[in-house]
């Protein structure tokens, strides 16, 4: 890239500075050269997942990187985009700001998680600012703004401790009122989540809603129950037992990657030198979307694609983000919360709840209600899994419409 980002002051934290999205022909190539000169290991001893990320699946993942996969593609969709850079505290942050052509557009500032990124917000910046091109009435409209993380994409890397959630949540609202807005609304998945939640707590008179897809609701005994290795109780409901499953799964089975970047991030150096093994790194973060991108790579898209897939490991790759994006897990153990990433939190403010089956954890509706004192909307579909945007655009773009007119 022509302009990466290094933490920095630039004289004034007011300003907004255009960002320009360019790449270098020479590192793409390089990234194709490493691909094809992968170090291969052998296979796994077992016919399933149970030992990690499939040989035959990279295998395939690394065929089509390494001969026909374009990033020219990619790199032409975010180059069309209105890109921004602003710093705060000390910190250049990076946004995509797309305005609607419609009056009265609701103003929204979407966040990605790990191992998402900008690029996983892309399919529904149009859909949200552009309703009437997409079966919506101009009254659907949303001015939208993708930040990326600090450590992220094109946002800065941190030099030093202290950009946690907490801080992230506290930049954001800056930012938006840094653009002109006095009245906003926060979406979120993943750390996404944990962002606008924690700007929800905080509750500033400008943010007037949030809407999650990665709902933090666990009741407090059932978070307890779970800590102690209790059956779950008798009493749950069929969506209840469906979460206490996928939370029992999760906590036992699925925190590999998460427990690595949250003790020893900066040991993740192999990610930083080997593009196979970033996009291994990536794709074994949690077990269903996994299975979703075996099943793109042996020819079945569904909600994705391998282009899809590779454009946001490509991303990864060409920022050289892998370890300095794994420093938000490290910076989540300093300050550890009371309770779990699921554990309801408390938030007052009016909270719309979209489900897909296959999240990590599908908060149920009973959990919801408990959690949320103002849940504006909740909506259980029945296909999707972690990445929201990325994955069900047309989904989660009509739930943005439907659960945010009443603040309108």
């Amino acid at each position: 890239m022509t302009e990466m980002l290094t933490a920095k002051q630039t004289g004034s934290d007011q300003i907004l500075r255009p960002f320009h999205v360019n790449f270098s022909a020479a590192d793409v190539a390089d990234l194709r050269r490493r691909v094809q000169a992968t170090r291969w290991p052998e296979r796994e001893t077992v016919n399933d997942a149970s030992q990690g990320v499939q040989f035959n699946t990279m295998r395939k993942l690394a065929n089509y990187w390494g001969t026909d996969y374009d990033w020219s593609k990619c790199e032409a969709k975010l180059k069309v985009l209105p890109h921004f850079v602003t710093n705060i505290d000390g910190l250049d942050i990076h946004f995509i700001h797309v305005k609607s052509k419609h009056p009265k557009a609701l103003p929204i500032i979407v966040t990605h998680g790990w191992p998402g990124s900008i690029i996983e917000q892309l399919k529904i910046i149009d859909p949200l600012t552009n309703p009437t091109a997409h079966g919506g009435t101009a009254a659907d409209a949303f001015d939208v703004v993708i930040p990326s993380l600090p450590g992220y994409g094109f946002s800065a890397k941190t030099t030093a401790p202290g950009w946690d959630v907490p801080a992230i949540a506290n930049a954001w609202v800056t930012l938006m009122k840094r653009l002109g807005y006095t009245r906003f609304v926060a979406q979120g998945g993943d750390w996404g989540n944990a962002v606008s939640e924690v700007m929800g707590l905080n509750a500033p008179p400008e943010l007037v809603g949030i809407s999650t897809n990665m709902a933090a609701t666990v009741p407090p005994e059932i978070a307890k129950a779970m800590a102690a290795g209790a059956p779950p109780p008798a009493n749950l409901t069929p969506d209840e037992l469906y979460a206490w499953k996928q939370l029992d799964f999760f906590y036992k089975k699925g925190l590999g990657y998460a427990n690595e970047m949250a003790l020893r991030p900066q040991s993740l150096y192999a990610l930083a030198d080997s593009p196979v093994g970033l996009a291994a790194w990536i794709l074994d973060h949690d077990a269903q979307s996994y299975d979703l991108i075996v099943r793109v790579f042996d020819g079945v898209p569904e909600g994705l694609t391998r282009d899809d897939i590779l454009d946001n490991i490509t991303f990864y790759w060409l920022t050289n983000t892998a370890v300095s994006s794994a420093r938000l897990y490290w910076e989540a153990v300093q300050k550890p919360a009371t309770g779990g990433f699921f554990d309801a939190r408390g938030v007052k403010i009016p909270v719309s709840v979209t489900v897909f089956p296959h999240e990590i954890y599908a908060a149920p509706e009973t959990w919801a209600k408990r959690a949320y004192a103002n849940l504006l909307y909740y909506k259980r579909h029945d296909k999707g899994t972690h990445f929201a945007a990325w994955e069900q655009p047309a989904l989660l773009t009509a739930d943005l419409r439907e659960s945010f007119r009443s603040l309108r």
